[in-house]
């Protein structure tokens, strides 16, 4: 909550704003059409979005037959309009259709919730068995995927730059994570407590694909958003945890910005003060500590940042070095002076992040 007593107007986006200026810059209408319409109509969500954080977004209850720690998903069709959510195609328990869109999103909404609810025993994004609603098919070759504080909502991509959205499983963890911040810490979406809120989906969205495919930290390859870039692109995916800065090197979309340390750090006013770059210092220092530690990264170094994030003590406005020093205390109280401790000491260290 807002120390007002409300919710941060928040919408975010999985496809950073620089990424589309540039396509949108591009020479090729080809490319830059979709581009430029996407960033329109992320612009007239994003305003919807804060007229719906004043004048009240209706109350979503679980169904009357709703069973707790199950999950209640409904997925829209928009059909390429931009009215949400659209026209229902598939509810909680029916069998799958034709539409390969549809039965993705769905199965990703249900890997997300299995994740929370298995491994951190939270109940949906709130806590408290919140509906979860996604809409796929929005608009004519929209570029982007985004929560907008009450649903998910895909684009099917342009098919030159980008696919459809809802083939990459850490982008779905990644968008309904920014509801559990939401629910949570609320972290302001601006400079570093808005990379923070965007590292924060980066890391569980990584952590939901690792959990549903099995890996450890080793056989994961930290990507976020691989399978998003389509074949002309010279790259892997939009952002690498392992090796920010180096998730794409394109004739179009120009070199990957992210910095993976703080000698780095990006001073901008773009991107609510450059929060899909800098983000890529605390998602490094993540990786850094899931690789020392070993084994599967949710179970210590996720259950640490689960602990900053839904313990209370976060502020909304935290910078780089409160959530570091905030997940020194809970690796203390939780596993006492262990490997964790000095795992997480040393991870922040590497990144240049001091701990208080």
């Amino acid at each position: 909550m807002t120390p007002h007593g409300g919710f941060q107007p928040v919408f975010c986006t999985i496809v950073p704003p620089h990424v589309l200026d540039r396509l949108a810059r591009n020479t090729d209408p080809v490319l830059a059409g979709p581009a430029r319409r996407t960033i329109q109509r992320d612009a007239a969500e994003r305003t919807r979005r804060g007229l719906t954080a004043v004048v009240g977004a209706p109350s979503v209850a679980p169904r009357a037959d709703a069973e707790p720690g199950k999950p209640q998903r409904t997925i829209y069709d928009a059909g390429h309009g931009t009215d949400l959510p659209g026209d229902q195609v598939r509810g909680e328990g029916d069998e799958p259709g034709e539409d390969a869109t549809v039965n993705r999103a769905y199965a990703g909404l249900g890997a997300t919730f299995e994740h929370y609810l298995e491994v951190y025993r939270r109940d949906s994004i709130d806590g408290a068995g919140l509906p979860l609603d996604a809409t796929v098919h929005y608009d004519r070759e929209y570029n982007n995927a985004f929560w907008n504080g009450e649903q998910m909502v895909f684009g099917d991509g342009d098919g030159e730059i980008f696919l459809d959205f809802t083939v990459a499983l850490d982008v779905i963890g990644h968008e309904l994570t920014h509801g559990v911040t939401q629910h949570t810490a609320n972290l302001t979406y601006y400079g570093q407590p808005g990379a923070l809120n965007e590292s924060v989906s980066d890391v569980f969205g990584s952590l939901i694909k690792q959990y549903a495919q099995g890996q450890t930290a080793a056989e994961a390859d930290w990507l976020i958003g691989a399978g998003l870039l389509a074949p002309r692109v010279t790259g892997e995916a939009l952002r690498s945890m392992k090796a920010p800065g180096t998730a794409y090197d394109d004739d179009v979309l120009g070199k990957d910005p992210q910095p993976a340390t703080m000698d780095d750090f990006v001073r901008t006013g773009r991107d609510n003060g450059g929060v899909h770059i800098n983000s890529g210092i605390p998602n490094h220092a993540f990786y850094l500590l899931a690789t020392a530690l070993g084994g599967h990264a949710w179970e210590r170094a996720g259950q640490l940042w689960y602990d900053v994030l839904t313990g209370g003590e976060l502020a909304e406005d935290a910078l780089f070095a409160d959530f570091a020093t905030l997940t020194v205390k809970a690796a203390r109280e939780r596993y006492g002076d262990g490997d964790e401790l000095e795992a997480v000491g040393k991870a922040w260290e590497q990144v240049g992040v001091r701990t208080l």
